[in-house]
């Protein structure tokens, strides 16, 4: 019997993706983007695995509670022809999304973003640089 089970489209796994990047970068739980939206945290998963598709006022909502642009969840998205962001040199597009998706990407992402000092924030990457072998800019 073959099965004629709909595969979620790359672009709807895409933006799941991003939802789903944000939310933990925020430190915030499904349940409470749900509770916020008056959804369950249920239709979060379906949303951020791709298998239900988020409606463009849902995903406006969505970016006002996750405080970005609508836009940050089409960036780098499959068949995206716009220019390549900072990461260009990346080995996949998904590079970040994999970085901050770990627990040690996300757990540095955290640390960093409360540093306020830029000149810190700058030594700190010349640091991880250097311990990745880079030469500096």
């Amino acid at each position: 019997m073959i099965t004629n089970k709909k595969k979620p489209n790359p672009i709807d796994i895409h933006v799941g993706s991003r939802i789903r990047l944000r939310r933990t970068m925020m430190g915030m739980s499904q349940e409470k983007l749900g509770e916020s939206l008056g959804i369950t945290f249920q239709q979060i998963q379906k949303y951020e695995k791709g298998t239900n598709r988020v409606g463009a006022s849902r995903l406006q909502n969505i970016s006002s509670i996750l405080s970005v642009p609508v836009s940050f969840f089409f960036e780098d998205a499959p068949g995206d022809t716009s220019a390549p962001g900072g990461f260009s040199e990346a080995a996949s597009p998904n590079y970040v999304v994999d970085f901050l998706s770990s627990s040690e990407g996300l757990q540095l992402n955290r640390a960093f973003v409360r540093i306020e000092d830029p000149k810190v924030r700058r030594k700190l990457i010349e640091l991880a640089k250097a311990l990745a072998g880079d030469q500096p800019d």
